[in-house]
């Protein structure tokens, strides 16, 4: 008996030496690798490294909420207006042999209602171009994408006709070339010491602005036709310490879809032909920016300016902006009795005839203390279009396109308790002056128009911001 238990002992510890020593021999699974997110301190505050890979990516956003109040000239506007916007923003660089690679896209998504002021876009319940009572506005958006390589930038971004670097914060309109996002393909040449210049190619779409109630004897509207040659801009720019200075310049196709040359003369659509009216004719735009820090009154305060002439090229000192109304009664940029047109057609001649203007705009940025800011700000301008665009009826009033000042001053004060935070209590106050009585076509049907006179009105904003 104790010899088979030995042998039964003998062979368990065998068996046991065996098994360990073939386990021993088989791979051992290894855990893959973590990759932690790098911060990208090289290229600014909030960049990480995507993994896998050398481009770094910052996600951003904004939330903003506005709550209106504004003049109103009758029943069917709305005194109050609400306003909500919704940003998410990537930006992706990577240093390259070439120089940086950057793409950014911008997506918002806009909702709001109320206020005649508030600018709505051309999907809004209108009559006559004004926003009607109950008007309620959803509008995503791609707001900006594009990509910059060197001295390339092509996609939706800023106009390189405007100075995005001015320390503006007015939350309402002003009339300048306020920052507009436009479709474009640019190459900018920096040369060194703050100094660049910029050639672009931008979308003459968004830079269009025609329709009016005709009414001079030497005035018809200008139906724009199919763009065949986009706008032309240029800046020369300079940034430095002390602030910022841009002069910029742009030319914008007028290409008429109607072609006449007398009074009561045959309409001709389509090709020119040979004795009837040129069909094309540019406008230009001209605009000089200035900025100063003023950092011995307080950290922050900054003084700015800009000034822009037109002719045939309205559009470029009103930022795009046109839909935006002064009033109810008299607007600017909506076909009505007051009207922002780059042209029309004098049925006399046949000849395009261009609208000119001019307007300068400027702003005082004050830091009270750290968290607290004013801005005082305002803007005039001056549209004139020259003899027969309008004329004086027996009864005393004018009618069709007629020459006018608009006058803007506001000012806002800005509370930021924490960073990225901002909440902000503004008010607007606007005259439109026609130089004259004025005949208004009622935005009612069936309804009679009014003659009106200058108007004045003003608009009450509070924002709450926030940026991350």
């Amino acid at each position: 008996m104790e010899r088979y238990k030995g042998l039964l002992l003998g062979l368990t510890t065998g068996f046991a030496t065996a098994a360990g020593a073939q386990a021993a021999d088989l791979p051992v699974a290894k855990a893959a690798p973590v990759e932690y997110v790098r911060v990208c301190s090289t290229i600014g505050t909030g960049f990480f490294y995507i993994p896998g890979t050398e481009t770094c990516l910052r996600v951003g956003g904004r939330v903003r909420a506005e709550y209106l109040y504004s003049s109103t000239f009758g029943r069917a506007q709305d005194a109050t207006g609400f306003y909500t916007r919704g940003r998410i923003q990537l930006d992706a660089r990577t240093m390259t042999a070439y120089g940086l690679l950057r793409s950014v896209v911008r997506f918002e998504i806009t909702r709001r209602s109320g206020s005649a002021l508030n600018g709505f876009g051309g999907n809004a319940a209108v009559s006559n171009g004004i926003p009607l009572a109950g008007t309620i506005i959803t509008s995503p958006q791609v707001a900006e994408a594009f990509i910059q390589f060197g001295g390339l930038t092509a996609g939706r971004v800023i106009s390189f006709f405007s100075n995005s670097d001015l320390p503006t914060e007015h939350f309402g309109t002003l009339r300048f070339d306020d920052a507009p996002d436009v479709d474009l393909l640019a190459y900018t040449f920096s040369f060194g010491n703050g100094f660049s210049a910029t050639l672009s190619i931008e979308d003459g779409l968004e830079r269009r602005l025609a329709g009016f109630i005709p009414g001079g004897f030497a005035a018809n509207t200008l139906l724009y036709a199919g763009q065949r040659a986009p706008d032309l801009v240029g800046n020369i720019k300079y940034t430095g310490t002390w602030g910022t200075a841009q002069i910029s310049g742009a030319v914008h196709q007028i290409r008429s879809l109607v072609l006449t040359n007398a009074v009561g003369g045959p309409i001709i659509y389509g090709p020119l032909v040979e004795g009837t009216i040129p069909d094309t004719e540019y406008g230009f735009a001209a605009a000089g920016y200035l900025s100063f820090n003023l950092p011995q009154l307080a950290p922050g305060d900054a003084l700015w300016l800009a000034a822009t002439y037109t002719n045939g090229a309205l559009a470029y000192m009103n930022g795009g902006n046109s839909a935006t109304a002064v009033d109810p009664n008299n607007q600017i940029g909506a076909a009505g009795a007051v009207g922002m047109v780059d042209a029309y057609i004098n049925p006399i001649t046949g000849d395009i005839k261009r609208g000119h203007g001019w307007s300068i705009a400027g702003g005082f940025r004050h830091y009270w203390t750290p968290q607290i800011r004013q801005s005082i700000f305002g803007s005039y301008m001056r549209v004139e279009y020259g003899a027969g665009a309008s004329t004086i009826v027996p009864a005393g009033f004018t009618t069709g396109l007629v020459d006018f000042n608009e006058l803007r001053l506001g000012s806002n004060v800005i509370w930021s308790p924490v960073s990225g935070l901002d909440l902000g209590l503004e008010v607007i106050y606007a005259k439109l002056d026609p130089r004259g009585r004025v005949f208004v076509p009622s935005v009612i049907p069936g309804v009679p128009g009014t003659i009106e006179g200058s108007s004045h009105s003003w608009e009450g904003r509070l924002r709450v911001q926030r940026d991350f």
